[in-house]
Formats: C-alpha cells, sequence, structure tokens
C-alpha cells in the first residue's frame, strides 16, 4: 500500500510554525545588529589595531572559523554553566550566532578596509581629520560596500544555522518542525515544509539586506 503525503497535518499547527519563524527572525536580527558591530571592531583591529589586541582578536577569529557552529552552540549552553555562567537557550543561541557571525565577518570587512586606496586616506588626513573620522566617513562606507554581497551571505548562512538551535530548545522553525513531526508522525512532511519555509526566508533576507545596505548602512 501507498502512503500519502498529508501536507494539512502539518500546515494545521500553523501558529507554532509561525512562532518558529518569528523566533528564527528575531535571533538572526539580535545576532546581526551585534555581529555587523563586531566584525567591524574585529577588522580593524586586525588590520590596524594595536598588536597586544591583534593577537587575540586573531586567536577568536581562528577558533570560531575552524569549529562547527554546533560545537561553538553546546560550549556556550552546556560549557558556560561549568564557569558559573548559565545562560537560556536564547541568550545561548543569540550570543553563539553572535560570535559565529562576528568571526567571519571581521574577515570580510577586513578584506574591504585591505582594498582601501592609500591615497583616499592620505587625503582625509591632510583635511585634518582624526583617526576615527577617517575610519568612518572616509574607508569603513565604501569598504562595506565593496564586501556587502559577501556579508550578506554570510548572514543568510547564520540564519540558517540558527536550525540547530532547536537542539538547545530554543523554540525557532527546527525546533516547530520537530515537534510538529512528532505529534503528527508526518516526518517528511513536516521537513518538507520547514525546507520551502527556510528556502523563502533565505531569499526574502538576501533581498531585504541587499536593498537596505545601500539606503541605510554605507549610503548611496
Amino acid at each position: 500500500m501507498n502512503a500519502q503525503l498529508d501536507f494539512l497535518a502539518v500546515l494545521s499547527d500553523w501558529p507554532m510554525l509561525l512562532v518558529g519563524v518569528g523566533w528564527t527572525l528575531a535571533l538572526t536580527a539580535m545576532a546581526m545588529a551585534i555581529g555587523l558591530v563586531v566584525a567591524v571592531a574585529c577588522g580593524w583591529v586586525r588590520n590596524e589595531g594595536p598588536a597586544w589586541l591583534a593577537a587575540p582578536v586573531a586567536a577568536y577569529v581562528e577558533v570560531i572559523r575552524n569549529t562547527p557552529f554546533i560545537v561553538q552552540l553546546f560550549f556556550v549552553f552546556f560549557g558556560l554553566p561549568s564557569l558559573g555562567i548559565r545562560l537560556s537557550p536564547t541568550f545561548a543561541s543569540v550570543l553563539a550566532m553572535t560570535l559565529n557571525l562576528g568571526a567571519y565577518g571581521a574577515e570580510i570587512v577586513r578584506a574591504g578596509l585591505l582594498s582601501t586606496p592609500k591615497g583616499q586616506i592620505e587625503a582625509a588626513q591632510s583635511l585634518a581629520l582624526t583617526r576615527f573620522q577617517v575610519f568612518t566617513r572616509v574607508v569603513l562606507p565604501p569598504a562595506l560596500k565593496r564586501v556587502w554581497p559577501a556579508l550578506v551571505s554570510q548572514i543568510v548562512i547564520v540564519m540558517l544555522g540558527s536550525a540547530v538551535c532547536g537542539q538547545i530548545a530554543t523554540e525557532e522553525l527546527s525546533y516547530a518542525a520537530n515537534v510538529i513531526a512528532a505529534e503528527s508522525f508526518r516526518t517528511f512532511e513536516a521537513y518538507i515544509v520547514a525546507t520551502v519555509i527556510y528556502l523563502l526566508l533565505a531569499i526574502s533576507l538576501r533581498r531585504a539586506l541587499n536593498w537596505a545596505g545601500p539606503r541605510f548602512i554605507f549610503g548611496r
């Protein structure tokens, strides 16, 4: 007897799926807001920061970029309590996603900063701008413009990586799919629906960030 697909059994739990989508977007938004700041700061330190600070930043970037995200998440949620630091599943997820995006983003931002023409920096310095003003007004905006597509791709990857946060009971989309699959016994259908939703989220997020970047982050 051939099994029949029943997507209605999954879609009938649309409120749970909607909550999962909301948490996925919320986690991504928080990680993106903080992670981009971390990425810019670390990119600057690795590019022209003090040597005593560059070494630990380089170590942080290499550790994060050479370990799986799920290991980082488990370290934050299960490892830190051994040091007396207990975090909620949501906060642990945001922290792990932020650290991940910050490390990968740091190398992307660093590449943009290194591509800045020296003449452009010297011209800004000749106008008696401070070092901070040169960086924030002359160097950073065009650097972000050059590497924005790569940063957007990394943000989308982090959003998709949030699927493993369900392993520590963060109620994002994959967690909702797992619960629905267990309750409805429609595992295939549940994950097909989750896959389609993740695909739509990734496409929508990429388009939204590509639209927002030139308007709100690095100017036209």
